[in-house]
């Protein structure tokens, strides 16, 4: 074949020059419509993860762990969608929608880093949860400031390693001039898929390192929840019960908006996606859940509810 048979030289062409991302171009009257999707998910995105996250600071009551790993994930999550958010808005509306090579390169490391980084982060949660449930007695002891420190350290340290590690190699891969990514950013499936030789190991390795970053963490996830499903169930006030179950059903919520679109994105083999599954089911983790995570967590939070409330008549009182 023509591919295979192409010179280093031509292969490497797209290398240092420009990638153009296809999206939905075959489909133009859908990119106003996704064009007003994602920016209302944006928005809401930037307006509802801020706020936890000044809330969060202000409010001396929420200066516990349980806020400052989800002011963690506020800030992951603002991030990440505005690592990809801009340049795919402005996108929809050119009609030469390209992107450098060095933006690509941004793209796919920054939004691999966050996403590994929120994998690991939300297992760390749910390991507070943990804490917090079935040894409440000892829970300040057991979640010092220096474990939370140290535990927030690890997510982010490891999720940017791995990026380093799978950008690295997806970007090795020859594409023998081919430079048309069938996706509305640079991501890892959409560019292994452009590859010209044969990728089998590099898809084995991309599992590997999903049922790592994926597969582990929900197993520990799991096995922290039957702990605290079993601690529940042994209080006896129905008072005690609701406030337990409230306070994990959020996270619960939002590790299953996660883990569910990461999953079918990235334990499955490139090569296997339907033409526009890798595409929505990107859209959805990108900007849906990051919306919806903040919309989770203030709506079934009362003590955020309250902290909110708080800092308002502070303000209102400050004026008059």
């Amino acid at each position: 074949m023509f591919y295979k048979n192409a010179s280093w030289k031509e292969s490497s062409q797209s290398y240092h020059g420009e990638f153009i991302l296809l999206g939905v171009a075959d489909r133009p009257y859908l990119e106003m419509l996704l064009f007003g999707l994602v920016l209302t998910c944006y928005m809401i995105t930037l307006l509802g993860n801020t706020t936890i996250i000044i809330v969060s600071r202000l409010d001396p009551h929420l200066h516990i762990p349980m806020y400052f790993f989800l002011s963690n994930l506020s800030f992951l999550d603002l991030c990440y969608t505005t690592s990809l958010g801009p340049h795919m808005l402005m996108n929809f509306w050119r009609k030469n929608k390209t992107i450098t090579y060095g933006a690509c390169v941004a793209e796919l490391y920054i939004s691999l880093a966050l996403g590994s980084t929120e994998c690991i982060l939300l297992a760390v949660m749910a390991y507070d949860r943990y804490a917090a449930i079935c040894h409440p007695l000892r829970y300040t002891t057991i979640m010092s400031q220096s474990l939370c420190f140290s535990l927030a350290t690890v997510s982010w340290g490891s999720g940017f390693s791995n990026s380093v590690i799978q950008t690295v190699m997806t970007l090795s891969l020859p594409r023998c001039g081919q430079n048309q990514i069938d996706h509305f950013f640079c991501e890892v499936p959409a560019l292994i898929k452009l590859a010209c030789v044969d990728t089998s190991f590099y898809e084995a390795e991309l599992f590997a390192s999903s049922v790592v970053f994926l597969l582990l963490p929900l197993g520990l996830i799991t096995v922290s929840y039957s702990y605290i499903v079993a601690a529940v169930l042994r209080i006896r006030s129905a008072e005690g019960k609701s406030k337990a179950f409230n306070t994990c059903a959020s996270h619960l919520m939002v590790v299953s908006l996660f883990y569910g679109s990461a999953i079918s994105s990235y334990l499955q083999s490139p090569s296997n996606y339907s033409r526009d599954q890798g595409k929505m089911i990107s859209l959805f983790y990108t900007f849906v859940t990051p919306m919806l995570n903040p919309l989770i967590y203030t709506l079934r939070n009362k003590e955020i509810q309250k902290a909110i409330q708080r800092i308002i008549k502070i303000k209102n009182k400050e004026d008059q």
